[in-house]
């Protein structure tokens, strides 16, 4: 903790006071530079105690929706800590301190999902995103678990982002699957106790599990990114979900059980 500690105050907070400001500006003119993310997002997994791993290409220099599971709000320092994408995020993350700051800076698109209207708001976002030629990014599950399986895919929420890249002329988008998996602590496989620790049970607050992880080990994050694929405007958006949810599962079976996985490259 005290590593980390005077890591916070004298590398990160340093680079926060210099490049925010410069990051703030560059969105504000709507320029198109992701270094300073990347840099920040880098920081955040060094201060939390987390080293990325990759497997496969991320298809993020194209039109592209990013469907995968998720575990914890850590997903988003990781894998903003290698990959360019705008992020679809509930509405609620907002009110997170720190955790929204960093998801800002990745030009995190917010939603009410008790709000239709938001929601059609937020799919126009994402549509323009991808019509632009960018990568959104989209926790497909609705909800985060704990790590050990994968939660039905909602196949609406790949509808509503079909529906906005149709409406904002968006030519041929890709489609890929991301696992992200949690294998180790401390150097150790993470077991089914261990994930409590490490992804945010529903009972715990924002403070107490941020409290967790900045008092426990270094922990190891996969992200397995499998083979892009083109998704249609008229595609079948539940069979294209049942799919994409199949093979996210198929990878963290695969990395839970430590079990070598090999990813097509784009």
């Amino acid at each position: 903790m005290i590593q980390r500690s005077l890591f916070f105050v004298f590398c990160y907070l340093p680079f926060m006071l210099v490049f925010v400001p410069m990051q703030f500006v560059i969105t504000r003119l709507g320029l198109d530079w992701n270094f300073i993310p990347r840099w920040f997002h880098w920081f955040g997994c060094t201060f939390l105690g987390m080293r990325v791993k990759v497997i496969g290409t991320p298809s993020t220099r194209r039109a592209t929706l990013v469907v995968s599971n998720h575990i914890s709000w850590t997903d988003i320092i990781a894998v903003g800590s290698k990959a360019d994408v705008t992020f679809v995020a509930k509405s609620e993350v907002k009110k997170w301190f720190f955790v929204n700051f960093m998801a800002t800076l990745q030009r995190t698109l917010y939603v009410d999902r008790k709000k239709r209207t938001d929601a059609h708001r937020a799919s126009r976002e994402m549509g323009k995103r991808m019509a632009s030629g960018g990568a959104v990014l989209l926790f497909a599950e609705g909800q985060s678990d704990i790590g050990t399986h994968v939660l039905p895919f909602r196949s609406a929420l790949i509808g509503a982002a079909q529906h906005a890249m149709e409406e904002a002329g968006a030519g041929e988008v890709m489609i890929q699957p991301l696992t992200i998996a949690y294998t180790r602590l401390q150097g150790l496989s993470v077991g089914r106790t261990d994930r409590s620790f490490i992804a945010w049970i529903k009972s715990k607050s924002f403070r107490q599990n941020l409290r967790e992880i900045l008092t426990g080990g270094t922990r190891e994050v996969t992200l397995a990114f499998g083979t892009p694929r083109v998704l249609g405007a008229g595609a079948d958006r539940k069979q294209v979900a049942r799919e994409m949810e199949t093979e996210v599962r198929r990878m963290l079976v695969a990395l839970n059980r430590g079990t070598p996985l090999p990813v097509a490259a784009e």
